[in-house]
């Protein structure tokens, strides 16, 4: 008989130790530290037949080869270009989001859409409860394969007769393996069904894609290796209060992790969005004031987003600071360079700042927008909406140059923008241009060019 014994994990980051503690010293976390029986026993391989494969041989770089099928296209073209073309044969992706957000949709609208034929594994729902969603999202696909399963033995049998080209599971929280005596969602059940599930994925040059939960925080749940042992890593984000949904990559072996996904969330499912300026720029039938437009990048994607500014005077004794997708120290910073080196008094103002659409932006060239929609709404003058920035504004004052600003100058130019706020330090070609650009070296310039 195994000999059973007790280990302690900590929740918080998965760091083993052999006695309980009260601060984890790996993350220093309180308690978070907890018991978990681990029964020894003999690792079982994913497939539960005699293991036949050759031992594997080290070859030269040189000498492997790697042929364009070792991408598999989703048909979904926002997923494709956050993975970096398709998913990659072999590869394990984490999905992570907070509840509710539409992972489960993202991935039953790849299963049903992809031409591979795929086994989606569901701990969480029916059969049925999928049935009536995939008939929502009104695609229906022969070649997808449900299967409602949290036992890994099970699966990979299932695995073994249906010889899927895709491999789904919905949630790894959900999973267990007769390997470990622990509960579903402990820390040594999500690593060794994660481990199994990894080792069947290089083995058989099958994509596998997991789904999982978040902490409070907006972690995914689990042992922080989680995120270490599998390719790619992708969150799901977005505002309850929009339609609209954010994908990112944290981590990409295979692409870039700066790509973008945009979705908007209707009744038939997530549409994709390929012209984000529609959501990002409100509709509005008169130029109103604290407004503003920027030309901002997210990997090799232009975004022209709407900066809203309200300034207003503070009607308590401390004025307030709030913003709404982006960073509000990045906002302090910016109102002190207002108040000390262009001499506006928003010291005793209240002053909200909202990106529109519900995005989240950190690229340093929407700064100039920010600063103009501030200054508009704090003049009461409406800046025409046909006007762009796209540059950084440092501590002294200056206007600082951005990259790729001429991949932002076409884009604002294609949308019918008439004029273009950059830093005179960027050095281009202003005559190749229709769209006329203006160069600006000082918070000064931009006001005076937009105001006196």
């Amino acid at each position: 008989m195994a000999k059973t014994r007790t280990t302690f994990f900590c929740q918080n980051c998965g760091t083993q130790y052999a006695k309980w503690l009260g601060q984890c010293s790996s993350c220093n976390e309180w308690n978070t530290i907890v018991e978990e029986l681990i029964q020894k026993e003999e690792k079982r391989q994913w497939k539960q037949t005699k293991d036949t494969r050759k031992v594997s041989k080290a070859l030269q770089i040189s000498d492997i080869i790697v042929n364009s099928e070792d991408r598999i296209t989703t048909r979904n073209k926002e997923l494709d270009r956050v993975l970096g073309g398709g998913l990659v044969k072999g590869s394990v992706l984490l999905l992570g989001g907070e509840p509710g957000i539409g992972k489960s949709t993202l991935l039953l609208q790849v299963a049903l859409g992809v031409s591979k034929k795929v086994l989606y594994v569901s701990g969480e729902e029916s059969q049925s409860q999928i049935k009536m969603r995939a008939e929502r999202l009104s695609n229906q696909n022969n070649n997808c394969l449900i299967l409602t399963e949290t036992k890994t033995q099970n699966i990979f049998k299932s695995i073994e007769e249906s010889s899927p080209n895709i491999v789904v599971i919905d949630s790894i929280q959900t999973l267990h393996t007769d390997t470990i005596d622990a509960s579903p969602g402990s820390i040594s059940q999500i690593r060794e069904t994660t481990a199994e599930l990894i080792k069947f994925a290089k083995e058989t040059s099958t994509p596998v894609i997991l789904i999982g939960h978040i902490t409070k925080d907006g972690h995914i749940a689990g042992p922080k290796i989680l995120e270490h042992m599998v390719d790619v890593v992708l969150q799901f984000e977005g505002d309850r209060n929009y339609t609209y949904r954010i994908l990112r990559a944290q981590k990409n072996r295979f692409g870039s992790t700066a790509e973008l996904g945009i979705y908007e969330m209707q009744s038939i499912g997530l549409r994709e969005v390929e012209n984000p300026s529609e959501i990002l720029i409100s509709q509005k039938d008169e130029s109103l004031s604290g407004t503003a437009i920027s030309a901002t990048l997210e990997g090799v994607r232009l975004l022209m987003i709407e900066v809203q500014a309200l300034v207003s005077t503070a009607v308590y004794g401390t004025p307030q600071r709030s913003t709404t997708g982006y960073n509000i120290k990045r906002l302090n910073m910016l109102l002190a360079v207002l108040e000390k080196r262009a001499g506006f008094r928003l010291g005793t103002k209240d002053v909200f700042l909202n990106i529109t659409g519900g995005i989240k932006v950190e690229d340093p060239a929407i700064d100039l927008a920010v600063i103009s929609a501030i200054l508009s709404s704090n003049d009461d003058e409406a800046i025409s909406e046909k006007y762009c920035f796209a540059a950084e504004v440092g501590l002294t004052g200056e206007i600082r140059p951005v990259n790729r600003v001429e991949q932002r100058i076409l884009e604002a130019e294609k949308l019918g923008f008439t004029k273009i706020f950059i830093s005179k330090f960027n050095k281009i070609d202003i005559n190749k241009y229709k769209i006329k650009i203006v160069n600006v070296s000082k918070v000064e310039e931009v006001y005076n060019n937009l105001f006196a």
